[in-house]
């Protein structure tokens, strides 16, 4: 038995650095790939990968307190809501704090994933090299393929039609007339952004509202207020937040927006202190989804037609893993059932990081998952039996479908429930482990091919 099981992780963001680390803790062999120049992933504004979507005024939208890792926490001096910037360089410490940069090929994409008879997998590279591991995690992302409408709206437009992936500043919007298209965070960022800048008031075009929450309620950053409800059954929750987020700045609706599509705590909320600032100006304003274009005009479901000259689609994106084949991802990614969002239930050695919806932060998730994880690498967990596995995953799906309806209740989550459940889950299979029950990882022996430096 190889005492030193060899894991690959596909990616060096935050979720591809924890694993690392957690996978080195146990003993692990790990080689990361990763596409961009530095580690840091989606976070790096001027990585080589091209994937980032990172703009100039990009900031966290949860607070330090409640995005750090637990393995190094952020400056005590930091603001409560870092740049993009600040998150790339604290990304960046954490590599080398921990000295994961020697266990990262920079510049290496992953062009391939392949289990052989024996169990073990083998990763190909855009370098043309192989190398086989006992295990592989994938933490490459999701939002770097954009979303696009599907099907396209009917008509034809002259003006320039973005994604907001493409978007880094506001000088392009300079003197002319602009619609940004959605409501998450980047929507709003980039409406306001807009709106110091172009000609005329920025339309602001959805079909659905959102719940906006500013980024501090009552003197402390919002999530923080959030924190001290997390043990309240979710229900609770939102309805006293939901009361006291009236009780701040009363209902989107009063700022022109549409009626939030679910409660609070149901569909994501969009984070942000300028946007109503915006929307009470009259330098943004509010309107309904988009029916059709028209040459250099929209039209807007309710009949109005308006003069645009550049649309930003922040219309989110894609779950994109082109290096795995389509058994095991069972034609859409984002349904993909995997217990505790990590173990593929088909193998467990095959384990994705990241691929999930938080209800707040992203960093302290991937980071237990990677504990989780390398626990398991490690000997000190085990899993439940596969049928365990796989009603447990069932039933997390059907309590996701009633919470978020059908827009990708798979990889929902609630912040505060998986974070608190995942210390229980180790325990649990630690106790398994002990009682030599349940399903332990065996690497397995092989002569490998040894991974290219």
């Amino acid at each position: 038995m190889n005492p030193h099981p060899r894991v690959a992780v596909v990616g060096a963001g935050a979720a591809g650095l924890t694993a690392v680390k957690a996978l080195l803790d146990v003993g692990a062999e790990v080689t990361a790939f990763e596409t961009g120049d530095r580690p840091g992933g989606l976070w790096v504004q001027d990585n080589a990968s091209g994937r980032s979507p990172a703009y100039a005024s990009l900031h966290l939208n949860t607070s330090k307190g409640r995005t750090q890792l637990a393995d190094l926490p952020m400056p005590d001096d930091w603001p409560d809501y870092p740049s993009a910037e600040r998150v790339a360089e604290y990304l960046g410490d954490y590599a080398r704090t921990f000295g994961l940069l020697e266990h990262v090929r920079l510049g290496t994409s992953v062009t391939s994933v392949q289990r052989a008879a024996d169990g073990t997998w083998t990763v190909g590279t855009d370098r043309g090299d192989a190398a086989t591991f006992d295990a592989v995690v994938v933490a490459n992302g999701h939002n770097w393929d954009p979303r696009w409408p599907s099907p396209a709206y009917p008509g034809r437009f002259d003006g320039v039609q973005v994604h907001a992936h493409e978007y880094r500043t506001p000088d392009a919007f300079r003197g002319r007339r602009v619609m940004v298209v959605g409501m998450g965070n980047s929507a709003m960022d980039i409406a306001v952004d807009a709106s110091y800048v172009a000609d005329g008031p920025v339309l602001l075009s959805a079909r659905h509202g959102v719940h906006v929450v500013p980024k501090y309620l009552f003197g402390r950053p919002a999530d923080a207020t959030g924190a001290a409800l997390a043990r309240l059954p979710w229900r609770a929750r939102q309805r006293v937040a939901e009361t006291m987020l009236r009780l701040a700045v009363g209902r989107p609706e009063s700022y022109g927006l549409p009626a939030p599509a679910g409660g609070l705590f149901q569909n994501h909320p969009t984070i942000s202190d300028t946007i109503l600032h915006r929307l009470t100006h009259g330098e943004v304003v509010a309107r309904p989804g988009v029916d059709g274009l028209d040459g250099q005009h929209v039209v807007f479901t309710d009949g109005r037609r308006e003069r645009v000259d550049v649309i930003v689609w922040a219309t989110g994106y894609r779950v994109s893993i082109p290096f795995l084949d389509d058994r095991w991802l069972g034609g859409d990614a984002e349904a993909m059932p995997l217990y505790r969002r990590v173990f593929h239930l088909a193998d467990p050695s095959l384990a994705f990081l990241g691929l999930m919806q938080s209800t707040g932060a992203a960093l302290p998730v991937v980071e237990a998952q990677a504990k989780l994880f390398a626990a398991w690498v490690g000997g000190r967990y085990a899993l439940p039996e596969p049928a365990r596995q796989h009603r447990a995953t069932a039933e997390a799906l059907r309590a996701a479908t009633a919470r978020w309806g059908d827009k990708r209740p798979a990889m929902r989550i609630d912040f505060d429930d998986y974070v608190a459940d995942v210390p229980r889950e180790l325990a649990a299979g630690a106790r398994r482990a002990s009682a030599g029950t349940g399903v332990s990882f065996r690497p397995r022996p092989a002569d490998r091919t040894e991974v290219p430096a």
